[in-house]
């Protein structure tokens, strides 16, 4: 059984290179019908935050990535983890070492000055004296001396490092709380964690974990190292160019499926297919398919994934995510009407709620240009003879007002726009938007009678 998991640090949010790791994993586990595990490594007791697990869990809840089982949490695990360090050192294959920061950094600075590489010299890997006083120690492991340490990385190939490049690394510190690269090869063996799919930025822990696996006797997973998200420049992604919160991007008005979509092709293919629902993410994925280079952020693409979505949602749930930006429509009667106009012109939710507020709030304001292009010739007796067509019918749907607006170009013998402009001023206060005998429906005949006379008031002849 293909078993995977995701495994953030409660130290910050989880931003959009997290979370596409955490796809990733997701996908692989439910293609083959296995385990997808949520593990917080929350071992550094000093930078770990409430906030941080709260935002992590947050966020796969907002985006639908469920998980098996109860969140393992590793401050909850220290007996197991002091079990096996105790194992190694009564095994002979770990020690206590005594080295002071001091010591450690004086040796750094004569080997720097040697033109060395600077690292532990193993003076305490066979250390049969006494201890020296006042010193607490930490566990270093027993890394191999010689020969290299060799792994088949699922997207990079055969990786191979020589073992004299690895010093013997700390598994505990001297206050008793183990490392990194310890816990994380304790936990995915004994959760059963088959393949670990993670940002290339671990590539090199890998050799260290596999050292802990061997001196354990433990089974090693398969490794697959993703490459990084990089700015539309080639950097690093920074908070500017979108390596914010997850949850940042449910503000900015992003749909969740919008989100999965794109990080799904920052860095994985199917053809030139770009559209794709969860389900065909998980028929179709294979990390074997993720590219060896980097990807690249492009928030143009993730617009346009947006747009596609908000198009193709059912105006209900619209309804309700329009709520969140101050835009109520359960009871409005024209809310079909509405969304139907918008929907297919907006970027995101934030976006399609401002359209709707500038139809349903009056204007305040007239925009200067559209009055200079809108508000000559006899605009004045044309939105008069509007009005009062207006207020001899009946007039509920597009079509009616649309009717309307045809009887006064016929009267007048002139083009649309001569109507269209000084109307779509008087209604929206600027000269962009949607259908105008849309807008009127959804307003109502009494409102844009109003909105109509309120502009006649405020530009007198």
């Amino acid at each position: 059984m293909v078993v995977t998991r995701f495994a953030p640090s409660p130290t910050g949010y989880l931003h959009i290179g997290g979370l596409r790791t955490a796809l990733f994993n997701w996908l692989w586990a439910r293609k083959n019908k296995g385990k997808f595990i949520l593990r917080i490594e929350d071992t550094d007791l000093a930078r770990n935050s409430q906030e941080a697990t709260k935002a992590i869990l947050d966020a796969f809840d907002w985006v639908g990535l469920d998980y098996d089982g109860e969140v393992a949490y590793q401050s909850q695990r220290f007996d197991i983890y002091k079990k096996y360090i105790q194992k190694l050192l009564d095994e002979g294959k770990a020690y206590y070492c005594y080295m002071t920061p001091e010591e450690l950094d004086a040796l750094r600075q004569e080997q720097m000055q040697r033109g060395e590489r600077p690292r532990y010299d193993r003076r305490y890997r066979d250390f049969t004296g006494t201890p020296p006083e006042g010193v607490k120690p930490v566990v270093r492991i027993k890394a191999p001396l010689e020969g290299d340490i060799v792994f088949e990385d699922g997207i990079k190939g055969t990786i191979s490092i020589k073992a004299e490049e690895l010093d013997d690394f700390i598994i505990a510190r001297s206050d008793g709380t183990p490392t990194y690269n310890f816990v994380v090869a304790i936990d995915d063996a004994l959760m059963g964690v088959t393949d670990v799919i993670r940002g290339d930025d671990h590539l090199y822990n890998t050799p260290k974990q596999i050292i802990v696996y061997e001196a354990l006797g433990l089974k090693i997973p398969r490794f697959y190292h993703v490459p990084m998200i990089l700015n539309e420049q080639g950097k690093k992604l920074s908070k500017r160019d979108g390596a914010m919160d997850v949850m940042e991007y449910k503000k900015m008005g992003y749909l969740p499926e919008a989100l999965l979509n794109f990080l799904v092709r920052l860095g994985w293919s199917h053809g030139d297919q770009e559209i794709f629902s969860l389900q065909e993410m998980v028929e179709l994925f294979d990390p074997k398919d993720i590219n060896k280079s980097a990807s690249a952020y492009n928030l143009s693409k993730l617009d346009w994934l947006n747009s596609h979505y908000i198009k193709n949602t059912p105006n209900e749930r619209l309804v309700g995510l329009l709520e969140d930006f101050g835009v109520f429509l359960a009871n409005h009667d024209k809310k079909e009407i509405l969304l139907d106009a918008l929907k297919d012109r907006a970027k995101t939710i934030k976006e399609l709620a401002q359209m709707a507020k500038e139809i349903l709030e009056e204007p305040t304001g007239y925009d200067e240009k559209g009055v200079k292009k809108a508000l000559k010739g006899e605009w004045r007796e044309i939105l008069q003879l509007f009005v009062q067509k207006l207020q001899a019918k009946e007039a509920h749907l597009p079509v009616d007002f649309h009717a309307i607006i045809e009887e006064v170009v016929k009267e007048k013998e002139i083009g649309f726009g001569k109507i269209g402009q000084p109307l779509r001023l008087a209604l929206l206060g600027k000269m962009a938007g949607p259908d105008l005998s849309d807008v009127m429906a959804i307003i109502g005949k009494e409102e844009t009678i109003k909105r109509v006379q309120k502009l006649l008031e405020n530009f007198k002849a």
